[in-house]
């Protein structure tokens, strides 16, 4: 620190290190009041110049000027320093930051680059593809899970689609196949009046056929569409039952099966609709009931107020590999019904969308002697609440 003691003349009394002031603070000019800063050497300084009363006697009372100057070059280089460390050091840490920050986000983003990349390679001939779960995080699993259940029902309804596709071809094809040749026979030569209202009646059955199916598949796609109306009244079951019995009494009797009723109960739906499903039940017990038969109807109030109606027909088994697929569409069991020609395949898919429509279920059981199919529809309360939603 360099000291400059001066009396009010401007002589100086006393000096230390006066090479810290610059020449005109040692020729005498004052500083002004507040801290100054000055440059000398290749040094910078920091200085005050204060008035200072003497506590003497008063033949020896005065005033003195005291110049201060302290060297701040060392401060000033450390701060410089500091400074440029500082800066240093955020600008690496926002790098790693940057870094680290890219780096967690592109490692947790892998099982939504790998989902685009499977989604990308999709088609109906690819829907085979997964997501592996063990190594998503925990923030994209339920996102990994969804996508990988949206791919099992793509991949179920592709494979559904392209079975119904085969299916209604081939459907098809046998009743255009014999209008076709029954068309070129007839003309191939000429033929009576008779001849040809016997081909036209022959032509005219194939054409109902192909309207029942088409009518039955229309009924099917507006069940999955959910296009149905939807059941808004009260339905006695038993006399919808009756109703069929008395329709299907020629049949039963010219086969000499016996029809039987027991039970009675009601459920909220749609009467044409559930006599429709009750209906395909009772004419395909009636297809594979032995002559001497027996069907019995029951109608029943199960616990928490569900009703069942069940159609049990004597006769022979349906084959155990065939009943988790009964229920299909186009599926008639065995080739020799297929052979026979017995009926679209539809009737039990369309029993059970319409089961499904009222909110039931709908099942089958085939014992050594016989088989029992049931429908079960929720409590009657159940139907008109939901309904009303």
């Amino acid at each position: 620190m360099g000291v400059v003691v001066r009396n009010l003349d401007g002589d100086a009394l006393y000096s230390a290190r006066s090479a810290y002031f610059p020449p005109a603070q040692l020729a005498g000019e004052r500083l002004p009041e507040a801290d100054t800063v000055w440059f000398k050497d290749g040094h910078q300084y920091i200085g005050r110049e204060a008035l200072l009363e003497m506590p003497l006697s008063e033949a020896r009372a005065g005033s003195l000027r005291i110049l201060i100057g302290l060297d701040i070059s060392h401060h000033m280089h450390f701060l410089q320093q500091l400074r440029l460390r500082l800066w240093m050091g955020i600008a690496l840490a926002v790098v790693l930051a940057a870094t680290t920050g890219w780096f967690t986000a592109h490692k947790g983003l892998a099982p939504l680059r790998r989902m685009t990349a499977t989604a990308r390679g999709l088609s109906a001939e690819e829907l085979g593809k997964r997501l592996t779960e063990k190594d998503a995080p925990s923030e994209v699993l339920e996102l990994v899970e969804a996508f990988n259940g949206m791919l099992d029902r793509l991949e179920s309804s592709f494979q559904r689609l392209g079975e119904f596709s085969a299916d209604i071809a081939h459907e098809l094809r046998t009743p255009v196949s014999n209008l076709m040749t029954q068309t070129q026979v007839a003309l191939s030569r000429s033929r009576s009046a008779e001849d040809y209202r016997e081909i036209l009646a022959s032509n005219l059955e194939e054409y109902e056929r192909i309207a029942r199916m088409i009518g039955d598949m229309l009924f099917l796609a507006q069940a999955e569409n959910g296009r149905l109306p939807r059941p808004v009244e009260r339905v006695a079951l038993a006399h919808e039952v009756e109703a069929l019995i008395d329709f299907y009494e020629a049949l039963a009797e010219e086969k000499a099966v016996r029809i039987s009723l027991s039970g009675t109960a009601a459920v909220i739906g749609d009467r044409l609709m559930l006599r429709r499903a009750i209906s395909n039940l009772l004419s395909n017990a009636l297809r594979h009931t032995p002559p001497q038969g027996q069907i019995e109807i029951s109608i029943e109030t199960l616990e928490g107020g569900k009703v069942c109606l069940s159609v049990r027909n004597a006769g022979a088994p349906i084959p155990a590999d065939q009943l988790t697929r009964i229920f299909e569409r186009f599926h008639r069991g065995s080739a020799e019904r297929r052979l026979h020609g017995e009926g679209s395949g539809l009737g039990l898919a369309i029993t059970r969308s319409i089961a499904e429509l009222h909110g039931g279920t709908v099942s089958v059981e085939s014992r050594d002697d016989h088989t029992v199919f049931r429908i079960e529809f929720p409590h009657p309360g159940a139907g008109a609440a939901r309904t009303a939603r």
